[in-house]
């Protein structure tokens, strides 16, 4: 069974989030091992610098890596990622049960983003879409999206 781990920077507060999101991890135990981790965001001024900014991603990226188990293959959501369809997306992961790697990790930044050099060390870089999303809207997608790809795999009618 593939080990699915979502490595989520801040944490939900919002019920509506945390009950859709427990629904999709209820529904993936039994396509998956999944742990969501979530971490804590760097705190920043109103009106940070580039510099606050950049060092408060680099802060979250250390404590993004010290979450990757080894033999993992990263999943960086990102906007300047590629964007991909649910078929598209269900093939990727057969690939990935098919490689190596014992681990399929996405990432998801907070407010500002991710790390560059965690973006770098990604083996894909992955948009949900052009449009700008909350990132706790975005682990609900995902969630989603991991799901609707193993119900596409097994051939089920889930996907329409």
């Amino acid at each position: 069974m593939l080990s699915v781990h979502i490595i989520c920077v801040g944490k939900m507060k919002e019920k509506f989030y945390i009950e859709a999101a427990q629904e999709y991890v209820k529904r993936l135990g039994g396509y998956c091992k999944l742990t969501v981790t979530e971490l804590t965001e760097e705190r920043l001024p109103a009106d940070p610098s580039q510099a606050q900014i950049d060092a408060a991603l680099a802060r979250e990226g250390q404590a993004i890596r010290a979450k990757i188990p080894p033999n993992a293959a990263i999943v960086a959501m990102c906007v300047e990622g590629k964007t991909c369809s649910s078929p598209e997306l269900a093939a990727q992961m057969l690939r990935f049960e098919q490689d190596s790697a014992k681990h399929v990790v996405f990432l998801i930044g907070g407010s500002c983003g991710l790390d560059s050099a965690l973006k770098q060390q990604a083996r894909l870089r992955l948009s949900m879409s052009p449009m700008t999303f909350p990132h706790h809207l975005a682990r609900v997608m995902l969630l989603e999206q991991i799901y609707r790809a193993f119900k596409i795999n097994e051939g089920s009618s889930y996907h329409k």
